[in-house]
């Protein structure tokens, strides 16, 4: 009996209240993601680097990062099941009535919350294995990753890891719901979907210089934030960030008082339609919820500041890395003995690494100590780079090292380190394997040391990497957050709100009417904090795009597309989902 029953009751959950299926099984769905990194085409390309260490301090920043998102998540789920445990309440307490037993009743719940795990794993599950999967081609296509890396697999450490994870919250759940039956009363249960909110008329002269002080922070703030930049984080960053947030929630407490006021001045704009109902109705919520639209504003911010910064990197990495290492291979010795002469070609050569056929250019070459101990180069090695790279790159060598060119044949000059480079020639792969090869363990030299282009480009992509996962990690996650919260709030006060669009029903208003109030007062709700949060974000990723322009190119227009993208795809879906399960709470409502 208890299972049918439950079952039923979570068909019809589904049915009114999709926003909360929808955030279990995305959370579901992140978490296993960014936990089967290990199936990702680029990680496998970046594991088979003999020199590349990255993917293990990914997949460790990935897991410490995942304890982060473990309690962000149970916060949601439980915020969730409290707004569902109180829109239910009157039917727990019916149960109460026809004589079931409390600890029938929490029983009842418990099978629900099974129910429940069991389908959000299950559908999560599948979607982030068939995410994961788009995600391994996406990247592969980003880092120019040979598709060979990519094959369709299943992380069993991640589904593991994300079935244990979501057990505990939903046992979680599970404690919540036991509790909150057993200790509240029948007639509490009962009388639960007569609470009205109260409309709080607050003091006009107040909260507009409230406002005022909230525009005035935000201001100092955006004004310390351009004129010292990101990266000073002193005492006065602290402060910066405090005049924001404070500024941030005088803006919405300041806003709450006079909006409704503001309104009313224009008797055509107030009295037309219902635009009466949905202000005084949207004015009530604010007037309660400016606190927690402080913090989605926030929490947008964060969102969308990561996510931006994350994806406008991408290109930076890629400069710095032709920048840090012009040549495939850079190879320098010091002689055993002073004024010892090392052939490095010869040494090469004779431990398989065939010149020939491996390089398309290279040469060796001294580097002197004068007098002076500044290191300089003969005329005729350094005319010999110029021939193989070019007189801007052979330039930016000599600076590199603060070297200067000598004629003659060096005299006296003592050697200070032997050079050698070179451009592969072929396949780059096969000759890198060639080159680390030959000089493991070269022989009579006082010491060496050795950088390739292609081991450069694997530690940087894998920073690449790091920065893009993570910043799509913690970005998805706080935007889920932000519009989750909004979702279940807006759910909740729609709720609240049935017995009033019954009298509306009742008074001739028809439904399309009433729909569209709906619709605004969500609208209202979702984009007000996301209007504040882009304007935040336009000023941080100012001062972001200046650090990042000290090094390399900033590429805006994808980070700016990428991020849109997800805002669309996140918060426009949480919008529609919870502007078509307000209709549906409003619609059996009436």
């Amino acid at each position: 009996m208890f299972s049918k029953l439950a079952v039923k009751n979570v068909g019809r959950s589904f049915r009114d209240y999709g926003v909360y299926f929808l955030t279990v099984a995305f959370g579901v769905c992140l978490f296993y993601v960014f936990n089967a990194l290990e199936t990702q085409a680029v990680i496998r390309y970046l594991a088979r680097h003999p020199r590349s260490d990255v993917v293990g301090a990914i997949q460790r920043l990935i897991g410490v990062l995942s304890v982060f998102v473990w309690f962000v998540l149970a916060f949601l789920i439980l915020y969730a099941s409290r707004f569902l445990a109180r829109r239910r309440a009157r039917e727990m307490g019916t149960y109460l009535l026809l004589g079931m037993e409390r600890w029938q009743v929490a029983r009842l719940l418990l099978a629900e919350t099974a129910v429940t795990a069991l389908i959000a794993l299950g559908v999560g599950l599948a979607l982030g294995v068939a995410l994961s999967q788009a995600l391994s081609v996406f990247t592969a296509g980003l880092f120019a990753v040979p598709m060979t890396f990519f094959t369709f697999s299943v992380s069993l450490p991640a589904l593991g890891k994300t079935v244990l994870a979501f057990a505990a919250i939903f046992l979680l759940v599970m404690l919540y719901h036991a509790l909150s039956v057993s200790r509240r009363k029948l007639i509490a249960l009962i009388q639960a979907e007569r609470t009205n909110q109260e409309l709080r008329v607050r003091n006009l002269g107040a909260s507009v210089v409230l406002f005022l002080a909230g525009c005035a922070l935000l201001g100092v703030a955006y004004a310390m934030l351009l004129t010292r930049g990101l990266l000073r984080v002193d005492a006065l960053f602290w402060v910066m960030l405090g005049l924001g947030s404070l500024g941030t929630l005088l803006f919405f407490r300041g806003l709450s008082g006079f909006l409704l006021r503001l309104c009313q001045s224009s008797k055509r704009l107030y009295y037309k339609n219902l635009n009466l109902f949905i202000l005084r109705q949207f004015n009530a919520s604010i007037n309660t919820t400016y606190r927690s639209m402080t913090v989605i504003c926030l929490m947008l911010l964060l969102a969308i500041g990561i996510t931006a910064t994350s994806v406008g990197l991408n290109n930076t990495v890629e400069q710095m890395a032709r920048e840090a290492q012009p040549q495939d291979v850079e190879l320098i010795a010091w002689p055993e003995e002073e004024g010892d002469d090392l052939d490095l070609p010869a040494v090469l050569m004779t431990r398989g690494f065939d010149l020939s056929r491996r390089c398309a250019r290279w040469a060796a070459f001294p580097m002197y100590e004068d007098e002076e101990g500044r290191p300089c180069l003969l005329q005729k090695d350094y005319q010999a780079y110029v021939d193989a790279w070019g007189e801007t790159q052979a330039g930016a060598f000599l600076e590199s090292w603060g070297a200067r060119v000598l004629d003659g044949d060096g005299g006296t000059l003592v050697v200070q380190r032997w050079y050698f480079l070179a451009d592969y020639a072929g396949d780059s792969q096969e000759a890198e394997d060639a080159f680390l090869q030959a000089v493991t363990d070269i022989p009579a030299t006082g010491g060496y040391q050795y950088s390739t282009r292609l081991s450069t480009w694997m530690d940087l992509v894998g920073t690449k990497v790091l920065v893009l996962f993570i910043g799509l990690y913690l970005g998805v996650v706080f935007l889920v957050a932000s519009a989750a919260v909004l979702a279940l709030q807006q759910l909740s006060q729609a709720a609240d709100s049935a017995r009033r669009y019954r009298v509306l029903s009742r008074l001739g208003v028809s439904e399309k009417m009433r729909g569209r109030s709906v619709d605004i007062q969500v609208f209202l709700a979702f984009f007000l904090p996301l209007a504040l949060a882009l304007i935040h974000a336009v000023v941080g990723m100012t001062a972001a795009n200046a650090v990042i322009a000290e090094v390399g190119r900033v590429d805006a227009a994808a980070s700016s597309a990428v991020t849109a993208l997800l805002l669309v795809a996140v918060y426009g879906g949480y919008f529609l989902a919870t502007c078509w399960g307000s209709r549906r709470l409003l619609r059996s409502g009436t």
